[in-house]
């Protein structure tokens, strides 16, 4: 039976990845240099960013790096002349804003997901008699599957079913055999939209046990306020 600390050993890894991405922007000359090259149609040098935010630079080149090195800027390198061939000089390193994002939620929530499994639904149902709410439980034991088919197959149907529940947020605990779901990735959907979302949540993680092949373990509603609606038992 895995620990605790065995099963959020990857939610820490990313979570601790995003806060240090979100710590590099604390220093407010680095803060400066982000929301301009953030703001610039294209990229831009150092020479401009130190300019934009009053500082040399070399201290812009410093900053510059962290940026870039915390996977918050992307670096390409182009001369601004235009000119070409021998004596065209060499070219320039430049920064654009990166297309990674950030998100730091405690406890954990997937709100894209479900975004996009509703709107996948839409999609599917618009000019058809199909149901969206029918599209919509089959689109989220779908993404349920392909969540499992990612997970490890090492260890028993608990032990890599739980694993797999944490890397989506779910917060599992292993009781005995079975699991309980401390959060619902989609909490703040669940609370105005019930009877849709536990049922969406019934559906993934349906679909993720069945993703894991895991053949003993089934899901069922078990609804709690404090909780995740969704419980998964070993049958006897």
């Amino acid at each position: 039976m895995p620990s605790s600390e065995d099963l959020t050993d990857d939610f820490a890894d990313d979570l601790a990845e995003d806060a240090a991405r979100i710590a590099a922007l604390a220093d407010p000359v680095r803060r400066r240099l982000y929301l301009f090259v953030s703001r610039q149609a294209d990229a831009v040098s150092r020479e401009q960013a130190a300019a934009a935010a009053a500082v040399p630079t070399h201290t812009a080149k410093f900053h510059l790096e962290r940026l870039a090195d915390e996977g918050l800027l992307d670096v390409e390198f182009r001369r601004l002349t235009g000119r070409v061939g021998p004596g065209a000089g060499r070219p320039a390193k430049l920064y654009r804003r990166s297309g990674r994002e950030i998100a730091v939620s405690l406890p954990e929530r997937h709100y894209d997901l479900v975004g996009r499994i509703l709107a996948e639904a839409v999609e599917q149902a618009i000019g058809t008699t199909v149901d969206v709410g029918v599209a919509a439980a089959a689109v989220a034991r779908r993404e349920g599957r392909a969540a499992g088919a990612r997970g490890s197959r090492r260890g028993g149907e608990l032990v890599r079913t739980a694993a797999t529940l944490d890397r989506v947020g779910y917060e599992p605990r292993v009781e005995d055999s079975r699991i309980v779901l401390e959060n619902c990735p989609f909490d703040r959907l669940a609370q105005d939209h019930t009877a849709l979302v536990c049922g969406l949540n019934l559906e993934y993680v349906e679909g993720l046990i069945e993703g894991l092949d895991c053949q003993r373990l089934t899901a069922a509603l078990e609804p709690s306020p404090a909780r995740c609606c969704v419980v998964a038992d070993l049958r006897s």
